[in-house]
């Protein structure tokens, strides 16, 4: 197997870079990466909560979540982030070849669209497996003119027995950077209305007051039952916010670092020799990585943002917090798609709400469908989309867990690549 095919410009988007990028659809890749858990603990899923302001015992306290339907301390819907050990053979030399080099490297990619699927509960002790491939991929015009290539990434999941736990299907666009360099912008890029203004003490106590009804609207071991949900009913609001530094150190915490390979000082270097793009220079000359748009305020403005900002992934947590809040410890979170529409900056603070939009039974399932959002401090949605929660029922009982598309990884990723096919036709 040869790669015949037209290099793409670095930091340019070409008919070259679609097609190199569509080579590269439903190739298995290996995950040279070590993620932050290789089991699931009570520590580590405590960790990943507190960084994102959970503390469900059902989540953090194996004691208590002995006494719940589960038997035992589960994960988070938003813990599989943190797993993941490669489940993918090596590539062929003939692979490794074909796959050389990376067509977008050059290029900004911002994180668009996810959307969850979750299976089987990860519990305490489980190890978690994932391969990955990319799904699809498209060429496109962007909002403000130029091309954009969409790239879009699929990771699956399983347990140490074999089973698949979850999936997450990612859409990231990437663009051709700005050629404008950071000292040809204007001194006051910092005062852009898109940075937050400081707090009045009134704005704050309305924050607080919301984080003080938190713990009473929390579900828990309080059985919500499908029959007793009714369309057009809405979630009571939860907020995330004024969004501080320190807040994104915890959710490092628990979360990992995900797009730079772990580890610091001779660790770091290590990883530099082999991917010095990663680790462009900072205002001192000194090599650091690229993550750190989002907490360094010169780094965000070179790459064209007044400041920092949060994560997709985030915003894709604390919806997941909401969703849980709500369902109780009896609920099962089964989908979750979501797309990204404005950043949230350090400093914004986020408020997250819910609509309850259909209810069914498939299956022997009981489904709730709704409607989430994310409100940001100016009123913009800065995240919207649907989730399908899994209620008991007092006729049907306890919640059956969905069923997979596929009983095995591989299969579970042909089914992605035929289904985006399907939605982009």
């Amino acid at each position: 197997m040869s790669n015949t095919s037209k290099q793409p410009e670095a930091g340019k988007i070409t008919e070259a870079t679609l097609t190199q990028m569509q080579e590269r659809v439903g190739v298995e890749v290996p995950e040279p990466r070590r993620y932050h858990n290789d089991y699931v603990t009570q520590d580590g899923s405590r960790h990943f909560c507190w960084g994102y302001g959970d503390d469900n015992p059902l989540y953090c306290n194996a004691e208590y979540a002995k006494n719940t339907r589960w038997k035992g301390l589960i994960a988070a819907p938003g813990f599989s982030y943190t797993m993941g050990e490669n489940d993918v053979a090596p590539l062929s030399p003939e692979m490794k070849k074909k796959l050389k080099g990376d067509p977008l490297s050059g290029l900004g990619a911002y994180q668009a669209e996810m959307n969850f699927e979750w299976w089987q509960p990860l519990r305490e002790g489980d190890q978690c497996y994932l391969r990955k491939a990319l799904v699809g991929t498209k060429l496109s015009e962007g909002r403000m003119g130029g091309k954009t290539i969409h790239e879009v990434r699929g990771i699956f999941q399983r347990n140490q027995d074999g089973v698949p736990v979850a999936s997450r299907r990612g859409t990231f666009i990437a663009t051709e950077r700005s050629d404008k360099k950071e000292g040809d912008k204007k001194k006051d890029d910092r005062k852009s209305p898109a940075l937050p203004q400081p707090y009045s003490d009134d704005e704050l106590a309305v924050i607080d007051a919301c984080y003080e009804a938190e713990a009473d609207i929390r579900r828990g071991d309080q059985t919500r039952y499908w029959e007793d949900v009714e369309v057009g009913e809405a979630l009571p609001q939860m907020v995330k916010g004024p969004l501080k530094l320190t807040d994104l150190i915890l959710w490092h915490m628990g979360w990992g670092l995900q797009i730079s390979p772990p580890g610091a000082f001779r660790l770091t270097h290590d990883i530099r020799k082999k991917i010095p793009g990663l680790f462009p220079k900072d205002h001192l000359g000194v090599p650091d990585t690229v993550q750190r748009c989002h907490w360094q305020d010169d780094w965000a403005q070179q790459l064209g943002f007044p400041g920092p900002y949060d994560y997709g992934g985030q915003r894709e947590v604390w919806l997941s917090h909401l969703l849980t809040n709500w369902m109780g410890n009896d609920g099962w979170l089964w989908k979750l798609s979501l797309q990204h529409r404005k950043f949230n900056f350090l400093g914004d603070t986020t408020w997250l709400q819910g609509t309850v939009t259909d209810k069914k039974i498939e299956n022997g399932r009981y489904q709730v469908h709704l409607d989430v959002l994310c409100v940001n401090r100016a009123g913009e949605h800065s995240t919207l989309g649907t989730a399908v929660i899994l209620l008991p029922s007092r006729e049907g009982g306890e919640v059956l867990l969905p069923e997979p598309p596929a009983d095995n990884l591989t299969d579970l990723i042909k089914h992605q690549v035929e289904e985006y096919k399907r939605e982009s036709e």
